[in-house]
Parts: C-alpha cells; structure tokens; sequence
C-alpha cells in the first residue's frame, strides 16, 4: 500500500511552488498596470491564514492546498471570467456608485483587451521562467552530464543490429534533425516505438543513412511505474562531467526550458495522433507518485545527512522546473477555464470589437470544464493502473 504521507508531502511541495509562481506572474502583471486585486490566495476554500497589505490586497492560505487564484475587484469568482457588454454595463454602473469616473480604468474587466491578455499570459510565462531560472541553478552548481553522438555496441538481435549500425558510429541527425547529444536520441526514440526513424551517421569518414524502427518495450520501476517506450538497441559512451560558467548557465537553463516546451507540444501532438498510447497519460497520482520517488531516491544511498539533504533539494528542484514548464504550457491550451481559454475570447473581443455573448462563454466554460475534468479521471485512471493501486488495495483484504 503507497505511503500516503510521503507521496502527499512532496508533492504539495512541488504544486505548492509551482502555482503559487504562476499566480504571482498574473498578479506582478496586474499590478505593472495599475489594476485593483482584491484577494491572492494559495490554496482554495476557507482561509486558515489571511492578513491585507497596505494596497488593500487579502493574502489568504486556503485550507485545500491544491492550487491558487488571483482575485481582480469586480470578479464574480476566482476565474475572471470574461463579462459581456451587459454585464459590463452593470458592474460599471456598480462602480461608480461608489468611486468616481476615473476608478473605472483601474478595474480588470475595464483594461484594454491588450492588457488583460498580458496579465492572462502572464502566469505561464512565469511557469517558464522559474523553470528556466532553476535548470540554470542547477547547471551552475551541479554541472551537467553529457554524451557523446555516438555509438559504442550494438544490443544483439536488436532493431539497431538489423538496421546495421555498427560500434564507432557518430550520429549527425535523425529524421533530419541535428543531434547535439545522445539524449536527444535516447528521447526521440522513447516516444517513437515500431516507428522508423532515418538516421544519418557517420562511419570511417563518410555519412550514410540508416533506417530503424525502436521496437515497443515495456518497462517499469519505482518512480515512473508501467510504461511503453521504443528502444532501439544502442548503447552510448560513459557520461561525462563539465562545470558551466554562470552565463552559460543561465543560456543552458533557457534552452532546458524550451527542449521540454519543445518535447511536450511533440508529445502532445503524438497523443492527439494516435502515435502514443492513450493510457501512458499520466495525472495528479502520477506526479504525487513520481515526487515520492524522487524524494526518496536522493536520499538512499547518501553517505551523510548533508549529501542526502544536497540531493533531495537539486532533484526536488528539477522536479519542480520539469512540472512548471507542463503546467505554464496546459494553461495556455485554447480551453475555456484556462488562460488559453481567456485568450482566445479576449482574441475574439479584439476583433469584433466586443466581448462574446454570456450564453456562447457559458456553453465554453462548460465544456471546457468537462474536458478537463474527463482527462483529469482517465488520467487518474492511467495512474491507478500505472502504480499497481487496486493490488495495493486488493492486499488489504487477503
């Protein structure tokens, strides 16, 4: 049966810090134009905590640590949901019974739609920045890892070996794109199982192409669970380590950031494609799981608290910038309820000249509302399924 506190600890942790970045990024923009908040809370439901600053904003700490809001004056709910002219009407009415004429352009729904679509995008660019700022934390004081583009053996009876890919070969692309490192390898192939991929090699001073398909392993262990994943049958050159210098660092973290936007819109496109399993989707008990797993093995192993401590903190760190780059680029898919959703109805306000009717957002908040919740469940699903929970469960009753 898991260890519900381990898996619970670490993982609000890593949501903690990762939305309480994203809505910091929307309210750092809102305040940039003047708007008027009304509430910043971490955590939904009543406040367990809660005091105003000298702007009149109520920090709150919700007692159900599981996400965040920025409240603008003049919001119905945490949402922000964009208001029609009707309705606009009436909350201006509302204002200026209260304030005078010139209070009205401080209020959220008030702002050029241009600034509203900055304050929206604002909390995943944050995502993206902590992520970037942290990879080149990382870089900085850990160094990186990195291997050559090349091969060393070949696994007998391997997709590589039918292929004919001999030991010494150094790769230059593969479905013509440029290999950098053998990880970029190791992570194209992963996600492309019984897909033949065109490889262009070097050997004995010359380029040839060469075709293989990754044959579709399944794998599985303590931290990501039951998987499928291609491999193909090559094996690489030790790792090497290199110290980075701060302004390679920070150049590396940026690029860190996009390579995992970068492999997480492929990805998204394969699943939508049908060339990645459904059921390898992974939720909220995939990222609990995978945060107990990093949690414990930094500190296996330590030869001191001090070790254990170094390496609990640079994983949980990864971690963190791996789940904020996923969590900056969900927000920013075109469904109502996310940021996306809210971009592409401001979009829609920029060239109609108006905000979209009540009644066609309302159809659109709902079915972006059940989208989510139905990925969320099949997600879930996946997990239960992924980490052996209904065997855990099942043993309680033996």
């Amino acid at each position: 049966m898991p260890d519900l506190v381990s898996w619970i600890l670490p993982f609000l942790f890593v949501l903690t810090v990762v939305v309480t970045v994203h809505e910091l990024g929307h309210f750092w923009m809102a305040r940039a134009f003047g708007t008027v908040i009304d509430s910043f809370s971490i955590g939904f439901g009543k406040a367990i905590f809660k005091w105003k600053d000298k702007h009149g904003v109520e920090w709150r700490i919700g007692w159900i640590p599981l996400g965040g809001y920025v409240r603008f004056a003049g919001d119905d709910n945490a949402a922000s949901t964009v208001p029609d002219q009707n309705d606009l009407d009436e909350m201006k009415a509302k204002i200026l019974a209260v304030n005078a004429p010139s209070a009205v352009a401080k209020f959220y729904h008030f702002k050029p739609v241009w600034q509203r679509a900055a304050i929206a995008v604002a909390g995943p660019l944050a995502n993206f920045v902590l992520a970037a700022v942290l990879f080149a934390v990382l870089l900085g004081v850990a160094g990186e890892y990195r291997q050559r583009a090349m091969i060393t053996g070949v696994a007998p009876g391997s997709a590589a070996e039918q292929a004919g890919f001999k030991a010494g070969d150094v790769f230059k692309s593969m479905d013509g794109r440029r290999i950098k490192d053998y990880g970029d390898i190791r992570q194209y192939v992963t996600m492309r199982p019984r897909q033949a991929i065109a490889f262009v090699v070097e050997r004995d001073g010359r380029e040839m192409t060469l075709v293989a398909a990754p044959q579709l392993i399944h794998t599985e262990d303590a931290i990501s669970g039951k998987q499928k994943v291609g491999r193909i049958g090559f094996i690489g050159p030790d790792r090497e380590h290199f110290r980075v210098g701060p302004i390679d660092a920070v150049v590396g973290g940026v690029k860190q950031t996009w390579n995992v936007l970068a492999l997480t819109v492929d990805y998204l496109g394969r699943l939508l494609t049908g060339k990645v399993a459904a059921d390898q989707l992974s939720g909220v008990i995939g990222i609990a799981k995978v945060s107990d797993g990093v949690a414990k093995a930094s500190v296996e192993g330590a030869r001191s608290p001090v070790e254990a401590g170094a390496n609990l903190g640079l994983n949980m760190l990864q971690l963190i910038a791996l789940i904020s780059v996923s969590i900056g680029f969900l927000n920013l898919l075109p469904i109502p309820v996310l940021d996306g959703g809210h971009l592409l109805f401001y979009a829609y306000e920029a060239v109609a000249r108006r905000p979209l009717a009540a009644s066609v957002q309302a159809v659109g908040y709902r079915l972006g509302l059940a989208l989510l919740v139905g990925f969320m469940l099949f997600a879930g699903w996946n997990d239960l399924q992924r980490y052996n929970v209904f065997n855990s469960l099942g043993g309680l009753f033996s």
